[in-house]
C-alpha cells in the first residue's frame, strides 16, 4: 500500500480501464443482495432510499445517532412526498422504509455485498475509512466511493482489494437525478464494474462508466463552466441573474451556473477546481479569485445561507 503522503498526490497517468497491470481475477458473476451506506447525510440517505426502493436490504451508518435519525427522517419525508404525488404506492413506501436499518456501528457493514461510502470529501478521511472497511468487510465485498473528485486508485491503495474498489458517483438529489457515474480504477475488475452497473440500473439509474482521472467526466466538464461563470461575474460582465438567465434560456440549462454552484456548495466547487488544476497541471483550471474569496468568508451557497444568492 502507498503511504498516506504519497496518496495525497494522485498518479492520474496510470488510471486506465486497461487491466494490463491488474491482479488476476476470478471471472465469476458478482452478486449483490445487501448494501451498506456509510453516511446518512443528503447523499447517503438518498442512496439508501433508492437502494431500498429497488428491493435491497440496506444498512445506513453514521458516526452519531442524531445524524442517523435525521437521515431516516429525510427518507421517510421523501417517500411520503412520492406517495402524495401519486408516484409511489403507500404500501411500497412502507416496505422500502422497513428495508433500511440505521445504526452508528461500522461493524454492521461487515456482511454487506456492496458498501457505498458517502462521507465528506476529505482525502485523508476517505483513505482511513476505506482502510477500516477493508478490515471490517468480507473479502468478496465491493467497496464503492461516492466521491466527486478524489482518485479511485488513491482510495483503493488504502485497501488490500484494489480490484474490488470502484467509484459510484450519484448526483444530487439522488432520488431524482438519473445518472450514476461509475469510475473504474486501474485495477477495478470487469466483474465488479458489471455488478455495480447492474445495481445502479436496478435502482432506476442510468450507469455510465469512465476512467479514473481528475474530476472524472462530470466535474471535469461542469466545474470549469461554473468557474467561468464566476469569472464573468468577477469581471463585471453581467449580474448573477443575467448570467444564469442567459444560460437557462439560451442554452436550455435547467438551472444557471451560479445557482448551481450555490446548490453544490462553493467549497466543493473550489475543491474540485483545485483537484483539476493540480492533477492536470493547466492554469485554465485555476479557481476564480472571487470563488476563493467567497469560500474564505464562509459564503458557501445554500448550506451557509449566502452565496451568489441569499437563502436567508
Amino acid at each position: 500500500m502507498r503511504s498516506p503522503e504519497s496518496r495525497l498526490q494522485p498518479d492520474w497517468t496510470t488510471n486506465r480501464l486497461s487491466k494490463a497491470h491488474a491482479p488476476p481475477y476470478t471471472r465469476q458473476r458478482v452478486e449483490i443482495s445487501s448494501i451498506a451506506v456509510l453516511g446518512a447525510g443528503q447523499m447517503g440517505n438518498g442512496i439508501a432510499q433508492v437502494a431500498a426502493c429497488a428491493g435491497y436490504e440496506v444498512t445506513m451508518i453514521d458516526i452519531e445517532q442524531r445524524f442517523v435519525d435525521h437521515g431516516m427522517a429525510s427518507i421517510e419525508s421523501s417517500l411520503a412526498k412520492l406517495v402524495s404525488k401519486g408516484r409511489m404506492d403507500e404500501e411500497d413506501a412502507k416496505a422500502a422504509l422497513s428495508r433500511v436499518r440505521a445504526c452508528t456501528d461500522r461493524g454492521e457493514a461487515g456482511d454487506s455485498d456492496l458498501v457505498v461510502e458517502a462521507i465528506p470529501e476529505i482525502p485523508e478521511l476517505k483513505f482511513s475509512t476505506f482502510s477500516e472497511l477493508d478490515d471490517i468487510c468480507k473479502p468478496e465485498a465491493i467497496l464503492a466511493s461516492n466521491t466527486s473528485s478524489i482518485s479511485i486508485d488513491d482510495i483503493a491503495a488504502s485497501t488490500n482489494r484494489p480490484d474490488r474498489v470502484i467509484g459510484m458517483h450519484f448526483m444530487n438529489p439522488v432520488p431524482i437525478m438519473k445518472l450514476v457515474e461509475i469510475i473504474n480504477g486501474s485495477q477495478t475488475s470487469p466483474e465488479v464494474n458489471a455488478a455495480v452497473v447492474e445495481a445502479a440500473e436496478r435502482m432506476g439509474k442510468t450507469a455510465l462508466s469512465c476512467n479514473d482521472s481528475p474530476g472524472f467526466v462530470s466535474n471535469r466538464i461542469l466545474c470549469p463552466m461554473l468557474n467561468e461563470a464566476i469569472l464573468t461575474l468577477q469581471e463585471g460582465v453581467a449580474e448573477p441573474e443575467a448570467i444564469d438567465g442567459i444560460m437557462r434560456l439560451g442554452m436550455n440549462h435547467p438551472i444557471g451556473p451560479l445557482a448551481l454552484a450555490d446548490l453544490i456548495g462553493l467549497d466543493t466547487v473550489l475543491h474540485i477546481m483545485n483537484v483539476l488544476h493540480e492533477g492536470l497541471g493547466d492554469d485554465k483550471y485555476a479557481p476564480a479569485p472571487l470563488l476563493v474569496e467567497m469560500v474564505e468568508h464562509g459564503k458557501l451557497g445554500r448550506k451557509s445561507g449566502q452565496g451568489f444568492y441569499s437563502y436567508q
